[in-house]
């Protein structure tokens, strides 16, 4: 059983590896060059062993002593700089290409991520904490980059080094060279079992990490809510154990690292100290040159097999971490089958008999739906938190995919759309406005919109009335708004993100609660601009307040699920049903507009 677990164990780490490895044939050029910088460094690693034997028998013969047919007193010297020029170029090559190879494979990780990100479900982002998404793109890949290319370089560089003073050594007395390569297999137990320890507490220390990022995006994004009610202790806490967590896993990371390392040392070192006592036993006749030479050669050896054992945990930590890349990268991306076009829907919607449970969950969120909304048509969505109504709506521009019933755009089921194609034909505002962190024209003229003239931003905007607070800012349309807005009021960021619906000019209109954080005075300016934005289009608008909903073609109340009434407002306040509850109960300090 526990040989099976090794070979599926050594098998993963293999096909993780080699993936990994891909990243690296982009740069394959740099990656040769390289190592060539490195088989050059370690070349020369034997030049210094073998140079001591002329220069220790050359000690004993005096003047006439020579060095590669050059006085020993000129050659020698001479041979030492050569020797150093020579290093030093491998090691530049080496260095710096190797280099350029690791900061590319990190670039196109993050690349991948992020990209793989943008095509994600949106229950991919349900299931997943902002701050463990963030860690993967700016810690989890610089940990790959010890596996990809740092490790590789301590492989080729140390490795090739192994391999030219184990050469050399053979070449100087193959019998007692044989005796040291005796602690090889005990080195290969060693690592093996070292590197399954780095593996899983390198998983650890990525998750601990994700911890950190989640906790100090959530505090930095609600700093307003920390102060307000005293939750400074707390988030301290919250980060202090978040924080100790990846410190204690880091820790015995380290210690597993400091134990192994001092006992490779020890199994090397003896085995250097059995060669030592057999090269004094039995020199023979070897010239003390011949015995220097070999002693140096060997004794260059510790040094490289460690770095070489090292870098096992390195090779380790960024095995966990590709694992947890491509965990993401190999996520299916939104699903997008469908090959219909159309340059302008007319706003049809028809809905039959659609049911809804989110995907990992049996309760069903919406159940037996059925609908027809004309083009032109205003329909409001009213009912208790929790009865389906965001949902509903989420399944138009299929943010979630339904898979029992049907919904209809001009006779088309929205999943036969392709995905931008069917999104370009609606406009969505919702409760929850996001903006980025630039000037207020480029969040209007956002995305697909990023070509709009700056006539069409400014008329937009005078349509929410915005433009009345945007030219009060410093730079005007220029003005940069912060991190989602924060420079800015919530009715302030509302009206952005209206007057952003409002130049996309798309045929359908869905406005979440976006009225909900304007005041009554900006939402009266703010409702006659929708009237006249409404003509013409469907709308489909989920509201509490009277004012937006008493106009609607058609009302639909739901309740868990269900449409559980439907008609006009008037006609709805006569039935004296649910509705007439809702709004003798949330609207009873509303007073509806007369005619």
């Amino acid at each position: 059983m526990s040989d099976s677990k090794n070979e599926s164990f050594a098998r993963s780490s293999i096909r993780i590896y080699l993936r990994l490895l891909s990243y690296v044939k982009p740069y394959w050029v740099a990656f040769v060059i390289s190592i060539l910088g490195f088989v050059i460094f370690a070349s020369s690693q034997p030049a210094m062993a073998w140079m001591l034997k002329f220069f220790v028998d050359g000690l004993a013969q005096g003047e006439s002593a020579e060095f590669l047919g050059v006085p020993l007193i000129w050659g020698f010297p001479l041979f030492i700089v050569v020797v150093a020029v020579y290093q030093g170029i491998g090691s530049y090559l080496g260095n710096f290409f190797i280099a350029k190879v690791s900061l590319g494979v990190v670039h196109d990780l993050r690349t991948d991520l992020f990209n793989s990100l943008l095509l994600l479900p949106n229950r991919y982002f349900d299931l997943h904490n902002s701050g463990h998404l963030v860690s993967r793109i700016t810690y989890n890949t610089t940990m790959v980059t010890g596996a990809a290319t740092d490790a590789i370089k301590v492989i080729f560089r140390e490795g090739l080094t192994v391999v030219f003073l184990f050469a050399y050594l053979l070449w100087m007395n193959w019998q007692l060279t044989l005796v040291l390569m005796a602690i090889l297999p005990f080195i290969g137990l060693m690592v093996t079992s070292a590197s399954k320890k780095f593996r899983k507490q390198s998983k650890k220390i990525q998750m601990a990490m994700g911890d950190v990022t989640h906790v100090t995006s959530e505090t930095i994004s609600g700093y307003r809510v920390v102060r307000s009610f005293g939750g400074e202790q707390y988030e301290t806490e919250r980060f202090y154990n978040a924080s100790e967590a990846n410190r204690q896993r880091g820790l015995k990371m380290t210690q597993t690292g400091a134990i192994f390392t001092p006992s490779l040392q020890l199994v090397t070192y003896g085995a250097m100290a059995i060669v030592m006592f057999l090269v004094l036993f039995l020199r023979g006749d070897a010239s003390v040159g011949d015995l220097v030479s070999y002693i140096t050669a060997a004794g260059l050896l510790p040094k490289p097999v460690r770095q070489l054992s090292e870098v096992s945990a390195n090779i380790q930590k960024g095995i966990a971490a590709a694992e947890n890349i491509f965990e993401q990268l190999d996520e299916e991306p939104e699903t997008d089958s469908g090959s219909v076009e159309r340059e302008r829907a007319s706003g049809h919607i028809v809905i039959k008999d659609l049911q809804f449970s989110y995907p990992g969950t049996e309760k069903e969120v919406l159940q037996n739906i059925n609908l027809v909304i004309e083009p032109g048509q205003m329909v409001a969505l009213v009912g208790r938190s929790g009865s389906g109504k965001s949902t509903l709506v989420s399944l138009i521009p299929r943010f979630y995919q339904h898979d029992r019933g049907e919904i209809l755009i001009d006779g088309v089921e929205v999943s036969d759309y392709k995905l931008r194609n069917l999104r370009k034909h609606i406009a969505l505002v919702t409760q929850h406005v996001t903006l980025f962190n630039d000037t207020v024209a480029n969040n209007i003229a956002y995305g697909d919109l990023a070509g709009a003239p700056r006539e069409a931003i400014i008329a937009a905007a005078e349509a929410a009335y915005a433009k009345e607070f945007i030219e009060k800012l410093p730079q005007g349309f220029d003005t940069m708004v912060g991190e989602n807005g924060v420079l800015l009021s919530g009715g302030q960021r509302q009206r952005l993100a209206i007057a952003r619906a409002l130049l996309k000019d798309a045929p359908l209109l869905i406005l979440d609660e976006a009225t909900s954080a304007l005041d009554t005075e900006s939402e009266r300016h703010i409702q006659s601009a929708l009237d006249r934005v409404m003509e013409g289009r469907t709308t489909l608008v989920i509201a509490h307040r009277l004012s937006t909903i008493e106009k609607a073609d058609t009302i639909l109340v739901m309740d868990q699920g269900r449409i559980v009434e439907r008609g006009s407002h008037a006609e709805l306040l006569a039935q004296d049903g649910y509705y007439a509850r809702l709004h003798s109960m949330q609207f009873r300090d509303e007073t509806p507009k007369s005619e």
